[in-house]
Formats: C-alpha cells, structure tokens, sequence
C-alpha cells in the first residue's frame, strides 16, 4: 500500500515538474521575443515600420497589463484561501485539545488507575 501511495505521489510530482518546465519554456521564449522587439533600431527604420513597432508596443503593453491583472487575481484568491485555511486551523483547534485531553486522561486511568 505504501508503494502504491508513493508511487502515485511520484506520477504527481513529476507531472507538476513537466507542467511547470513547459511554463517556464514558454515564458522564456515569450520574454525572448518581446525584448527583441523592444531592442530594435528604430533610428535604421523606415517610418512604416516604426509605426508598426509602436503599435505592437502598445499590444504588447495591453496583452502584458492584462496577464498582470489574471495574475494579480491569483494572488488575492491564494491569500484569502491561506487566510481561510488558517482560520479553519484555528476553528479546529479546540477539537483537537480537546481529543488529546481525552487520550491524555484515558492514558493517566489507564496507568494509574487501579481497583
């Protein structure tokens, strides 16, 4: 049973890693791409070609202020999950008191308890 747990936590582990080298591939070539762009000569360009360089700025400006904004999203829903979760951790914590004052006092009759 042990195997078969760890074996699925390794299948899970390895998928989150390849998911994650996939992102990172792409946010390279991404950011590879848009900072050629903007390293570009515009002073040896043709004036057609500077406005289309400013207008694929301002794409690229708009499409970037918009992944920040899904991004920012992420963040606040992550906080207030953690948020919850720690409330959560806090509404249970009586309950667990109150199990090991019950283990606890089971185990003190059971040691020295005798009749």
């Amino acid at each position: 049973m042990a195997d078969l747990v760890n074996s699925i936590i390794d299948l899970l582990q390895k998928g989150v890693a390849a998911i994650f080298n996939f992102l990172e591939i792409i946010w390279k070539w991404s950011f590879g791409q848009i900072f050629s762009v903007f390293s570009s000569d515009i002073q040896a360009l043709p004036i057609w070609k500077i406005v289309v360089l400013i207008v694929a700025m301002a794409a690229i400006a708009y499409i970037l202020y918009q992944a920040a904004q899904v991004l920012w999203a992420g963040v606040v829903a992550l906080y207030h999950a953690f948020v919850e979760l720690l409330g959560k951790f806090v509404t249970v914590l009586p309950y667990i008191v109150m199990a090991g004052a019950i283990a606890f006092a089971t185990g003190y009759v059971i040691r020295n308890v005798n009749f």
